[in-house]
Parts: structure tokens; C-alpha cells; sequence
């Protein structure tokens, strides 16, 4: 009887296994051909070894027009977007965490239904209205958006996060004379640097990888984001240079990265304040 069980057991954590490593080779071989073709002079659809290494297709894609100018669209707009989005959702989870009130949950329940709708259905109206208010094919305008888009679900992340910082803490900073908003600048915010850390990541990735959002909002090609100008490497007739289109890849991807690896100290970090409001 024991050794049938632990056969089932051996064979169920064999079928795990092996289902993890099929997912796992699903998000590696992406991965693979990107870094694998951007140092291939003979590229294509197929991962495999490079038929010889050259660094042709990055030199063929920085240009100021092919890359610099795309790379600094995107970083102001998503880091203009993401500054936006930290402050407002600190902001607005403020008082959702501290205060209680009966009109919390139908607020929290109604930006829930916000996360909820596709971009696409929402997208003829804002173009709309941006064109009423003049903000169409503008930067700050479609910082504007890339914000509100994101704000809904980096509410519930902030709200969550500062939920676990005791409120002890705030009301002995309150008792020295501390106003609210000093006791969430000075207080609250850096004890939760995990959860900006994880809204600022988040935010920044969805903003980063976003093309129908800039490609509606934006016309002029001089402001079009990295995001956009990657589709001019998709040419006519289904001629695509999958060289120079892995290696703007790479370094589309660079960035992300570095912000990942910046705040990876922050991310792995915990709260620890259970002796703070001891003793």
C-alpha cells in the first residue's frame, strides 16, 4: 500500500514537473530567437544557431530616427505617466486604508469594474474627447491617459500595501503635531517601498509595452514611441528583417530590465514592524 502511494506521488510530481517545464520552454523560446537572431546575418522565423556572430543588425538599427528618438518618446511618456500614477494612487488609497466610510467599498468596487474594460471599447470616446479639448497628438495628453488607464488597479495594490503598515505608527507622528499628509509622506510611504516599488514596476511594464494606446493618441512621427516605431520593421508584402527587428528588440527591452534590477531590493523587502508599536 505504501509503495503505491508513493508511486502516485512520483508520478503526479513527474506530471508537474513536466507541465512546468513545457510552460517554461513556451516563455523561453521567445526569448531564445530574440537574443539568437539579433546576432544572426541570416535570421528568420526558426530558433537556431547562428550562422555566424555579427553586430550589422545593431548597427543598422541605432539610428536617432530608428531607435534614440523612440527610446526618449517612450521613456517620457511612460516615466511621466508612471510618476502620475504612484502619486494619484497613493493619494486616492490613503484614505481607503485609513478612514472608514459606508461609500469605500462601492468606490473600491467600482474602480474594480474599471480594470475591467477593454481599451478598445473606451478609445472612440477619449479620442473624442481629446480632440475636443485640444490634447490629441500631444505628449501630456497621452501621459494623461497612460495614467488613468492604470490608476484603478494601482489603487487596489497601494490600499492593500498600506493596510499593512500599522496606523500606530501614524497616530504617534499625529500626537508630535504631524498633519495627514506629512504622516503619509514621511511615514506611511516608506514603510510600503515594497508596494510603490511593485505599482512602480507594474505601471511602468503595461505603459511600456502599450501600442494602440500611443498609435491613436499620437500622430505626428517625431513624438510615436518605441512601442509604434517597432512596427516599421514589419515591411510590405510580408518582407520582415527579423535581424535588425530582434536586435531593436533587445534593446527595447533594456530599460525594463534596469528598472526591474533597480528596484529588486525594494521588491524582495517586507515590512517588519511588529515590535514597532511595542513597548
Amino acid at each position: 500500500m505504501a509503495s503505491t502511494l508513493a508511486t502516485r506521488r512520483t508520478g503526479r510530481r513527474l506530471a508537474a514537473d513536466t507541465g512546468l517545464l513545457v510552460a517554461a520552454a513556451a516563455f523561453a523560446l521567445p526569448l531564445v530567437w530574440v537574443i539568437l537572431s539579433s546576432v544572426d546575418p541570416q535570421a528568420d522565423l526558426r530558433v537556431k544557431a547562428p550562422d555566424g556572430i555579427t553586430l550589422d543588425n545593431f548597427d543598422a538599427v541605432l539610428k536617432p530616427d530608428i531607435t534614440f528618438t523612440p527610446l526618449l518618446n517612450s521613456l517620457i511618456l511612460c516615466g511621466g505617466g508612471t510618476l502620475l500614477t504612484v502619486v494619484c494612487g497613493a493619494l486616492a488609497a490613503y484614505p481607503l486604508s485609513r478612514f472608514r466610510s459606508r461609500l469605500n467599498r462601492p468606490f473600491l468596487l467600482t474602480i474594480l469594474f474599471a480594470t475591467s474594460l477593454p481599451i478598445t471599447a473606451i478609445m472612440v470616446p477619449v479620442y473624442a474627447l481629446f480632440v475636443q479639448v485640444d490634447l490629441i497628438d500631444t505628449m501630456q495628453g497621452t501621459i494623461l491617459f497612460f495614467a488613468a488607464s492604470q490608476l484603478p488597479f494601482s489603487i487596489w495594490l497601494m490600499k492593500n500595501f498600506m493596510d499593512g503598515v500599522p496606523k500606530e505608527l501614524e497616530e504617534a507622528a499625529w500626537t508630535d503635531g504631524a498633519s495627514p499628509m506629512q504622516s503619509l509622506v514621511r511615514i506611511v510611504l516608506p514603510l510600503m517601498g515594497p508596494g510603490v516599488a511593485v505599482v512602480t514596476v507594474f505601471s511602468f511594464v503595461m505603459m511600456w509595452g502599450n501600442f494602440f494606446v500611443p498609435f491613436m493618441l499620437l500622430l505626428t512621427p517625431d513624438q510615436m514611441p518605441a512601442s509604434v516605431s517597432i512596427n516599421e520593421f514589419f515591411g510590405n508584402r510580408g518582407m520582415v528583417a527579423y535581424g535588425q527587428l530582434a536586435a531593436f528588440s533587445v534593446i527595447y527591452s533594456t530599460p525594463v530590465i534596469l528598472l526591474y534590477v533597480l528596484v529588486a531590493r525594494r521588491l524582495g523587502g517586507g515590512f517588519a514592524l511588529g515590535g514597532a508599536v511595542k513597548g
